[in-house]
């Protein structure tokens, strides 16, 4: 409550009402309290929750993530575990440095629980993301990282886009997520379709066993968009399943505006991804229907219109093994966490 009636309210009226200015401003904050390990304890005593969980063979000290887009370029790796998550996806992270699409291209639907976003993978670059982590290390929790196409990269050469980053990241990551469903880097979700997934996944794979040598390779999973029809998943899912993928995150944000507040359907009408409450539904019927349709083979990890611990407690019983939190995180702060990973830590599962 007082993140909503006094925080959040204050931080948009110091940034102009500007989504992508108060996200600005707190990565910025972040990322300096990062390098202060007192006040990374005194927020941890807090916020932090002990729920230990094995999933891809990993060690999650819970099940509540921070999921890609909030902290693309790795700036604050370090004060997402004392604000409660249990693990971080850094990206989506290209190639080549890119400054996205035009602004504005971030909308605040207060009144849906939701956000608009077209922001096009804007970042520093793998090579960026590598020199952040070698010189500040990773942080004490999973570290994910999402890879994307470079939107100057022709779709015929995506391949190698994928491959330049994996290369670049892969002594840092703990898992990576292939990022084909993002509806703002233009002609990116053609590449879940069953020819051109079936190219990506197999010369990631090629090089992900080359590059982990001896060791087990480094897992890799493919994050679906919730607009899929369920022959196109079904289809998606048979591909993941032939080249051993990991596991699946499920869901990237929507094109449609169902659920929209009627007093804010002017945003709405925004291009972009939409995400936030109105996902909560569709993402969960995602996740149960990968599960049911691979029989439980491939891990999920959940995420998507979650605002409370009831919502998370419905992706794991639908078959995620983990779930991610943004714009929950965004609008309401990080008392979320704290209330999700708790939720879940008092249900057996």
């Amino acid at each position: 409550m007082l993140f909503d009636k006094i925080v959040r309210p204050a931080l948009y009226r110091v940034s102009g009402n500007d989504p992508e200015t108060v996200h600005e401003r707190t990565i910025g904050t972040l990322a300096r309290l990062s390098r202060v390990s007192p006040a990374l304890g005194a927020l941890g005593r807090v916020y932090r929750t002990d729920d230990p969980v094995t999933f891809l063979g990993l060690r999650f000290p819970n099940r509540v993530g921070l999921a890609a887009g909030m902290d693309k370029n790795g700036r604050a790796l370090h004060a997402w575990p004392a604000l409660g998550f249990g693990f971080v996806e850094v990206g989506t992270v290209t190639r080549h440095p890119q400054p996205g699409n035009d602004k504005p291209r971030l909308f605040t639907l207060a009144g849906t629980d939701a956000v608009i976003n077209r922001m096009g993978f804007n970042n520093e670059g793998a090579e960026a993301l590598a020199a952040r982590l070698a010189a500040g290390g990773k942080p004490p929790v999973p570290l994910g990282v999402s890879i994307g196409k470079s939107k100057v990269t022709p779709l015929d050469e995506a391949v190698e886009d994928y491959r330049f980053s994996l290369r670049a990241l892969y002594p840092y990551a703990d898992y990576f997520a292939i990022n084909v469903s993002s509806p703002n880097t233009p002609g990116l979700r053609a590449l879940q379709d069953k020819a051109a997934l079936a190219e990506l996944l197999a010369e990631l794979r090629t090089t992900s066993a080359e590059l982990a040598g001896d060791a087990a390779p480094t897992p890799v999973l493919v994050k679906v968009a919730p607009d899929l029809t369920d022959e196109a998943l079904a289809e998606l899912l048979e591909v993941c399943l032939e080249h051993g993928v990991s596991g699946l995150i499920a869901t990237n944000t929507t094109l449609s505006r169902e659920g929209i507040a009627p007093a804010e359907a002017a945003i709405g009408e925004e291009a972009g991804g939409l995400s936030g409450r109105p996902l909560t539904a569709r993402s969960a019927e995602v996740v149960r229907f990968v599960h049911d349709e691979t029989g439980g083979k491939l891990p999920i990890i959940g995420v998507g219109g979650i605002f409370d611990a009831g919502a998370a407690a419905r992706m794991l019983d639908a078959g995620a093994g983990l779930v991610q939190l943004y714009t929950g995180f965004a609008l309401h702060g990080p008392g979320l966490v704290k209330r999700v990973a708790r939720g879940l830590a008092a249900r057996p599962y």
